[in-house]
């Protein structure tokens, strides 16, 4: 123990007093040690995500108890221990490698790929993952329409609609026309009602209505249609409802109905309700909060 009080003592006063003066002598130094410390904070904090609840997650615990105890061994001078720890230390990164060469060469893989970028907080943006989602709806629509498979499917605006979400069952899904699809055949649990996307993802399905119940509304109108009225007239909701009977496709919006709608005017409207307008919107209030700060200068 006085040898290794020994050795703490001259490597505080040779390494950490010695780069506490460097830095007081050159500040940029510290600005360099500070940028260096939040780069390798946020790939450790990354790094962590990517790798809990894997098999690398578990490999890695194991690593950190080895090199401790290496550590800990030549401190308190337990040689063969050491000897031995040091050896597995120097083998093993050949073993690891073999052993876990198909998850190196994934990672390796993922280079410049999606989750890689995701792995940067480079992830596309809300224009484009919301036109691909668009796409991926319209093709779910197109494929329950050709087998008459009835569907509503609400798309989530600026007004949040949690109540309606917490009538189904939760599934915070990525969005995808096989997904869509699988929800809606019948006899399945999740087939009745409607589903609802958020955020651009399936946030639930089964979820339960309002129906409309003007007058006005046609009397063919089955229960979805309803539903998807309703929906679109108590909140700014765009609503694609597939017909059971007929297998045509209809949007809802503000309290509306535009039936017999086909692949590519689907598409159209909502890209217009749901980017489109989105951005004039946005570019609007930022004209607005411009005047607003002129007016108070």
């Amino acid at each position: 123990m006085e040898s290794f009080k020994l050795d703490f003592e001259s490597f505080y006063e040779n390494n950490i007093l010695g780069y506490i003066e460097t830095l007081q002598n050159h500040p940029i130094n510290l600005v360099m040690l500070i940028v260096d410390l939040v780069i390798v904070i946020f790939l450790l904090v990354n790094s962590f995500k990517m790798v809990k609840n894997t098999r690398l997650w578990q490999l890695i615990k194991g690593i950190i108890f080895l090199v401790l105890a290496t550590w800990i061994s030549g401190i308190f001078k337990l040689t063969i221990l050491n000897y031995i720890l040091t050896a597995i230390m120097n083998w093993g990164v050949l073993a690891l490698i073999v052993i876990f060469q198909p998850e190196l060469r994934r990672g390796l893989e993922q280079l410049g790929t999606s989750k890689f970028t995701r792995f940067f907080g480079l992830d596309k943006s809300i224009e484009v993952k919301t036109k691909e989602n668009i796409y991926k709806i319209a093709i779910a629509a197109e494929e329950l329409s050709a087998s008459k498979t009835g569907a509503l499917i609400v798309i989530e605006r600026d007004i949040k609609i949690n109540d309606i979400i917490e009538t189904g069952i939760l599934i915070d899904g990525e969005i995808s026309p096989q997904l869509l699809v699988n929800i809606f055949v019948p006899r399945t649990p999740l087939h009745d009602g409607a589903v609802v996307i958020s955020d651009n993802k399936i946030a639930a399905a089964s979820c339960m209505l309002p129906l409309a119940d003007d007058k006005d509304i046609a009397k063919e109108l089955g229960t979805r249609h309803r539903a998807a009225i309703g929906i679109s007239k108590e909140t700014d909701s765009i609503v694609v409802v597939v017909s059971e009977e007929t297998g045509k496709i209809s949007i809802a919006k503000d309290g509306t109905l535009i039936a017999d709608v086909k692949d590519e005017t689907l598409k159209k409207i909502l890209i217009k309700y749901l980017i489109t307008a989105r951005k004039i919107n946005t570019i609007k209030k930022k004209k607005a909060k411009k005047v607003e700060n002129k007016e108070e200068n």
